[in-house]
């Protein structure tokens, strides 16, 4: 599933070439991907109306309208939003949904697995979108402070892994970069996250800013599906030092890299030098 920095690519890429456009057309090719609303309201309120802004909030793609209208997107495991400058390129095979700006192109929601979804809502009103709704702190903003951090993880009893995947606690982490931040801090994925120590703490927060900076500056991650909005690879894959890395060296020990289960997903650490449970 692409994370923050893929997400945050996708809207960086999409931007200089979505927004401001008259949308004369809109297609819903696959209508479930529609999220308690029907095909004809899409059409009534994006057609003549036109992207002002696009933002992003943990994994979710908030593209502002006019008249105070917010389509939400999100990818999930295989979603593409791609931008297209000639509508007359045929359309992939696991098109979905498609935005048609006549002369000045089309933005064309791709999914192979067909789990990505649409929500068109007024703006702000995200209380229907559960997962959008409960999102915690976002990592890169300011409000994301080592103080706060620490008062996240005070007394914490789950794993120090789980509670960075859950998106009511850190919006936008998933198993890739929670497993590279880690690694790079030295903090064992099953360490109860309130047995951290203030230093361990400060050292953690300070991985996640730099790992999350690193992946956007290098277009995000691509192991299998994803693709920038403009349909290229990311290149930050190149860069992995942990992630399924298993039965590799570590770059920082030489030690085997070893992986188990932490919070249902496979997560990938060294045994010498990423600090075991206490």
């Amino acid at each position: 599933m692409p994370e923050l920095p893929e997400v945050e690519t996708v809207r960086r890429s999409l931007v200089p070439v979505v927004l401001n456009k008259r949308i004369e057309a809109v297609e819903i090719l696959y209508p479930r991907i529609l999220q308690g609303v029907d095909e004809e309201d899409v059409r009534d309120v994006l057609v003549g109306s036109e992207f002002t802004a696009l933002s992003r909030r943990g994994k979710y793609l908030i593209f502002e309208l006019l008249e105070e209208w917010e389509l939400i997107a999100h990818l999930r495991m295989t979603g593409r939003l791609i931008f297209y400058s000639n509508g007359e390129i045929p359309l992939a095979k696991h098109t979905s949904a498609l935005f048609d700006f006549g002369d000045d192109g089309q933005l064309r929601f791709e999914d192979v697995r067909k789990f990505a979804t649409l929500n068109l809502v007024k703006k702000g009103n995200y209380e229907q979108i559960r997962g959008l709704f409960t999102l915690g702190i976002e990592p890169l903003s300011a409000d994301f402070t080592v103080e706060a951090f620490s008062q996240m993880l005070e007394g914490r009893q789950a794993t120090i892994k789980g509670l960075l995947l859950d998106q009511t606690k850190v919006a936008g982490l998933g198993n890739i970069y929670v497993d590279e931040s880690l690694f790079a801090a030295q903090i064992h994925p099953e360490r109860a996250a309130g047995s951290l120590t203030d230093v361990e703490k400060e050292r953690l927060h300070q991985a996640i800013t730099a790992v999350l900076e690193d992946a956007i500056a290098n277009q995000g991650t691509t192991i299998s599906d994803y693709r920038t909005g403009y349909g290229q690879e990311g290149t930050f894959q190149n860069k992995l030092l942990i992630y399924g890395k298993k039965g590799e060296l570590c770059p920082r020990c030489q030690a085997p890299i070893e992986h188990t289960k932490v919070a249902g997903r496979t997560s990938h650490y060294c045994p010498r030098c990423q600090v075991t449970k206490v």
